[in-house]
Parts: C-alpha cells; structure tokens; sequence
C-alpha cells in the first residue's frame, strides 16, 4: 500500500518563519498534497500561495518522513525549504485559524510536530551559512 504525500514548504519572511495554525489548534507549515500530475515542488507553490497567499519558489527538500495523522493512518511528508518571491499580499487563507511569522527562538511551546521544527531549523541554518 502507498502511503499519500503531503508536500510542506518553509517560507522564511525577516528571518522569521511563516506557521499557520490548524483547526486541531497546531501550528502547521504551509502544503498539503499535490494535485494529480503535479510535482512536488509545483504543488509546494501552489499551496503557499492558496494558504497564505504568499509567492515561493521550492528550492531544496529537506526532509521525507512518515507522519501518524490518525492513530495507524499515516501520510508522506516531503518538506522544502523556500525561497521567497512576493509577500506584499500575504493573507490567511480559508483552510487555517491563524497565520504569523515566529523567529526561531519563539518556537519553543508551540504545539509544532517535531519534524516541523527539524526542517525549520535546516533551513535557518542553510540561509545563514
């Protein structure tokens, strides 16, 4: 059996990072899965740009790994770090609660999946290389 994919893409904005906050009161990265015959990295705009409305281009994955959405059902989660084209409109679409920018040392306590906050340090840590 195949498990789904779900694409997510961190978006830094000013050194901080774009996190929407979900219906189950936890802080999410914006993606979600790729459309039939779409790539990974088309699908990581396109949902970027309809949760946050916000321009990205997918520029490295930077991680792959299983994620339990609901105990023994689980989903496909490739991550990409983002490189920012236009935020000038960035607006919390209909799918989330809540969107804000957090700095890295503003994570702490957030309710934010562990492999969120991998990636988010990865690619904070590439961008100040």
């Amino acid at each position: 059996m195949t498990i789904p994919v779900s694409v997510k893409g961190v978006v830094v904005i000013d050194g901080r990072v774009l996190l929407l906050r979900n219906d189950r009161d936890e802080w999410d990265l914006p993606g979600g899965r790729p459309d039939s015959g779409e790539s990974h990295e088309a699908a990581v705009v396109r949902e970027a740009r309809e949760e946050a409305n916000v321009e990205v281009a997918a520029e490295d994955q930077l991680d792959d790994w299983p994620y339990e959405v609901l105990p023994g059902r689980f989903v496909r989660i490739l991550a990409y770090g983002c490189r920012v084209v236009d935020v000038s409109r960035m607006a919390l679409g209909s799918e989330h609660r809540e969107l804000r920018l957090f700095a890295p040392d503003e994570l702490d306590g957030l309710k934010l999946h562990e492999g969120y906050r991998r990636v988010i340090e990865r690619w904070f840590a590439r961008a100040t290389r």
